[in-house]
């Protein structure tokens, strides 16, 4: 019965939420800060907590620490073995779920109202007291030596591996944060505790919760979740320094066709102009179909199925990335007929029809992301981390409505950079040599 319950809770908070979000910003009695949209339609609340650092925070010669650490999160906690904390998570129909990229540690908790303290005891638990068993390490170590091994004769995550090193070198962002078969079989349990001590603290975190809940209850219940973490992690890396000489760097790998990662640099999220070059990338190659790129890669032409851009804010560095994938002996003109767009629009800007299209669009888009509790707590949470303000949701689209045709155009002037965009080809390309060693 109470697997129906919270399917149809679940179902209940994806329906679209409503059109004003009320976002207030809470402090706790233990001084913790926490963004909260209540809504009591429902008895059921998103939870979503953030730890800025991520994988990033490895030590040197420690690769995938933390990435292990956060896969035993769920793996038991306290007097719980890892079957233990399974029983009492579905017994309570509550859903936590634990991730990691390069910049954060993700924890997405969903309740329901009438099971709320047990819930939060619970994952207290794993946030606190993880047990890190050794047979649940040697488990988890095994699920991620078989990622690695896989991702060896992958060419999506070679050429990730390869962009990666190639553009970070030696911080963090140049390996991969699942770390090495040698790093992570190297792993012991001391270096388990000391990556959680460094990752899980409250000088780093960020919390937003959307639901059936009152801020005095929120407040009560993050101080008793959060309030035993350490005080301060380990020191965040430094800036990232990008290297992106522009020209082509091939690794040769044995596959049909080839897959190609590229960049230039970008622009910071509190940019002034960060909203023109937002609108700008949709136009070259984040719409979709209607983009530039799409257009001209694959409709004109029919050289891949697919290619995007998208501007990628990392912590330590900012990027205007993009990607392709076509037959070895038409992976070159696809790479061609980017730079020239590229390079076009650097030249000549947008059209004024462009500009209204994206406008129309990304204002219409926008509040269909709101469709209930829990991608509204994980928005919200995101926003926190940007240093973006409560109503920046009620604001969002004034802003893009703000950007004019000089503005943007003046942007792909001053930004776009078709000198540094750079390319990393894993394939066997026809009639395409390395330019960069």
């Amino acid at each position: 019965m109470i697997r129906f319950v919270l399917s149809f809770v679940l179902l209940m908070a994806a329906l679209p939420a409503r059109a004003d979000i009320d976002v207030r910003e809470i402090t706790t009695s233990g001084g913790l800060n926490a963004w909260l949209v209540e809504d009591h339609s429902i008895p059921f609340v998103a939870l979503e907590l953030r730890f800025r650092g991520g994988g990033s925070l490895d030590p040197e010669g420690k690769r995938g620490v933390t990435n292990l650490m956060v896969g035993l999160l769920e793996e038991g906690a306290a007097e719980m073995d890892a079957q233990g904390f399974a029983r009492a998570s579905e017994s309570l129909a509550a859903n936590f779920r634990y991730s990691v990229n390069d910049d954060r540690v993700s924890v997405s908790a969903r309740f329901l109202t009438e099971n709320r303290d047990q819930a939060i005891d619970l994952l207290r638990a794993s946030l606190v007291e993880p047990r890190f068993d050794p047979d649940a390490i040697e488990r988890v170590r095994a699920q991620i030596l078989s990622v690695i091994n896989s991702a060896q004769t992958n060419p999506r995550d070679i050429v990730a591996k390869a962009f990666d090193g190639l553009v970070f070198g030696d911080h963090p962002y140049g390996s991969s944060l699942d770390g090495t078969a040698e790093s992570v079989t190297a792993l012991t349990r001391d270096d388990i505790v000391a990556a959680h001590q460094g990752a899980l603290a409250r000088d780093r975190i960020y919390v937003s919760a959307v639901g059936d809940i009152t801020e005095a209850e929120l407040a009560t219940l993050l101080d008793r979740l959060l309030g035993d973490l350490p005080e301060t992690g380990a020191p965040l890396p430094g800036a990232a320094n990008p290297n992106l000489p522009g020209g082509v760097k091939v690794t040769d790998f044995a596959t049909p066709q080839s897959i190609v990662a590229f960049a230039q640099p970008g622009i910071d999220r509190d940019h002034p102009d960060f909203f023109a070059a937002y609108i700008l990338n949709h136009i070259l190659g984040g719409g979709g179909f209607e983009s530039r790129l799409m257009t001209e890669v694959r409709e004109k032409r029919g050289l891949t199925y697919g290619v995007y851009s998208y501007l990628a804010d990392k912590d330590a560095a900012q990027l205007w990335m993009g990607s392709v994938a076509s037959a070895n002996d038409r992976v070159a003109e696809a790479i061609s007929v980017i730079r020239d767009e590229w390079a076009r629009m650097h030249t000549d800007g947008v059209t004024p029809e462009e500009l209204e299209n994206a406008k129309t669009y990304l204002t219409g888009a926008y509040p269909l992301q709101f469709e209930g509790n829990g991608p509204i707590a994980d928005i919200a949470v995101g926003m926190q981390m940007e240093g973006l303000p409560t109503d920046y949701i009620t604001t969002r689209n004034d802003k893009v409505n703000a950007v004019t045709l000089e503005d943007i155009n003046r942007v792909a002037r001053d930004l776009l950079d078709p000198e540094a965009l750079t390319f990393v080809v894993v394939g066997q390309p026809e009639g395409l040599d390395s330019t960069i060693n």
